[in-house]
């Protein structure tokens, strides 16, 4: 895989300083390096060329050989003669970080789910769904499509945010985790590749992993995504197809807009790639102005699938694990009918169906015949607001940018240790997901999710035991006086 020049240059962003004193050779190399180590330019990625590279800056070759040449010499990049020159991390690449699962301990904060409790009204719910229950019991209770009254609803939710749909494009399944197994299970096989944005969410990296397939990275740039380098991807990987997080990403809360979803969408149509778009976070909008309109008035994905190609290329998860309750295993998959019949033929082999007092409780939901509480958005948003303030606090050499929607923080370090200090922290009564949890390739080191979900009571401790935890392994590092130098210590420490 390639990366193009303009793709390069886009995420290098403002790399020189005249205020450090460095050469630009070296400056260039930093921030190349640092490209690689945050997993915005994923490994074994083919970089430009000296000569292309310095022509697209606007600096001379030299200065771009000395950068590579350092970069080669650290290991971060590697040349082969007729093969160019590809990105690497010294030591080789790392894998798929795990969870960390332990028996819970006194007094431990779990700080890893990105999560809510159930909205108050969430029980009306389930005894209207109780109400029902009983026509159904003289059939079989095997709906392997769904239950047609909650495949209606979530077709008309679709066309209350601009996607017209009709019930039969609906496959309801048991979470939207679910979901995308039986699209993995479809659409690729062992080996196939399945290209990603980069960070992503991890439970989708590890399914993707499961079923023996390869996450092929597409970098976030610093503020929406890069469709010059999805392009690329696309058409040098030949994926069987992309995995996007548009609403309210996971991890980073970023919201793609209209125009880069027309693009993405037409796109994939001229690749021929199947999209995987998930909806999970859909209806996590905290502000009420996102690139000048409502988040709710810009339509899903799939509602560009017109502008580019209409043969099926955009194929819709979503679920209401995190717009009602984690517990209410409910998702479904949105796509054009003969790929909604293609996995409803597969998921007989897989499970039977989803429970049907479950779905009857998700259509009173979403058909709006019991209301939940309207007051937990401005409560999310002001939960948010607190950890903000708490960490430019408590950690203030840590930056915090601030989502307008989803469930959590993508925070920057310093420094790459998001793995030792997740390490440190449970020793500190505290667990919290490092950054490589949510990249391909050991990725991610200077970042950590902190969800803005966690109890109010327990705000304040967690933060206190994550300054804790960064303080100490700050100062169990050998003191150096020079960044670089204490850059390159901490990169050995980690």
């Amino acid at each position: 895989m390639t990366i193009g020049p303009a793709s390069l240059v886009r995420h290098l962003g403002q790399w020189r300083s005249g205020n450090t004193g460095d050469p630009a050779w070296r400056q260039l190399a930093r921030a190349l390096k640092l490209l690689v180590m945050d997993g915005r330019v994923p490994l074994g990625v083919r970089v430009p060329g000296e000569r292309e590279l310095a022509f697209a800056l606007g600096i001379s070759r030299t200065t771009v050989a000395a950068a590579f040449n350092q970069l080669r010499d650290e290991g971060y990049l590697l040349s082969r003669q007729g093969s160019g020159t590809v990105t690497r991390v010294p030591g080789g690449g790392g894998t798929i970080a795990e969870a960390i699962v332990e028996d819970d301990a006194t007094g431990m904060i779990d700080w890893t789910a990105a999560a809510l409790p159930a909205p108050a009204g969430l029980w009306q719910a389930y005894e209207a769904a109780l109400a029902q229950l009983p026509a159904w019991l003289t059939g079989l209770g095997y709906e392997a499509s769904g239950i047609p009254r909650l495949r209606e609803a979530i077709a008309a939710d679709y066309g209350r945010r601009g996607c017209p749909t009709h019930s039969d494009q609906i496959l309801v399944t048991s979470g939207a985790q679910h979901g995308l197994a039986l699209i993995l299970h479809l659409l690729a096989g062992p080996g196939d590749r399945v290209v990603v944005d980069h960070p992503t969410y991890h439970n989708a990296l590890l399914a993707i992993a499961r079923h023996n397939c390869r996450a092929v990275p597409v970098g976030l740039p610093a503020s929406g995504w890069d469709i010059d380098a999805w392009h690329a991807t696309l058409r040098q990987t030949a994926p069987r197809f992309a995995y996007v997080i548009a609403d309210h990403h996971n991890p980073t809360g970023r919201h793609m807009d209209a125009a880069t979803r027309r693009a993405l969408v037409q796109t994939a149509a001229r690749t021929r790639t199947p999209l995987v778009i998930d909806e999970t976070m859909a209806d996590m909008a905290l502000d009420g102005d996102l690139f000048g309109q409502g988040s709710a008035d810009v339509p899903p994905v799939a509602a560009f699938e017109s502008d580019g190609d209409d043969t099926g290329t955009v194929i819709s998860i979503g679920s209401a694990s995190k717009r009602f309750w984690g517990g209410l295993r409910i998702g479904w998959i949105r796509a054009d009918v003969q790929t909604i019949a293609a996995l409803g033929r597969l998921r007989s082999s897989i499970d039977m169906a989803t429970p049907v007092a479950e779905q009857l409780v998700a259509a009173a939901l979403l058909d709006g015949t019991v209301a939940t509480d309207g007051g937990r958005r401005a409560a999310l948003r002001d939960m948010r607001d607190r950890l903000v303030a708490l960490l430019a606090e408590r950690l203030p050499d840590w930056r915090v940018p601030v989502p307008a929607g989803g469930l959590s923080l993508w925070v920057e370090m310093p420094t790459a240790q998001a793995s030792a200090l997740a390490a440190m922290a449970q020793a500190h009564g505290l667990r919290i997901a490092p950054g490589p949890r949510f990249g391909v390739d050991g990725a991610f080191e200077r970042f950590v999710r902190l969800p803005f979900t966690l109890a109010p009571a327990h705000v304040a401790p967690a933060v206190d035991r994550l300054a804790a935890a960064a303080e100490r392994l700050r100062t169990r590092v050998r003191p150096i006086t020079t960044a670089p130098a204490w850059a390159q210590e901490a990169e050995h420490i980690v």
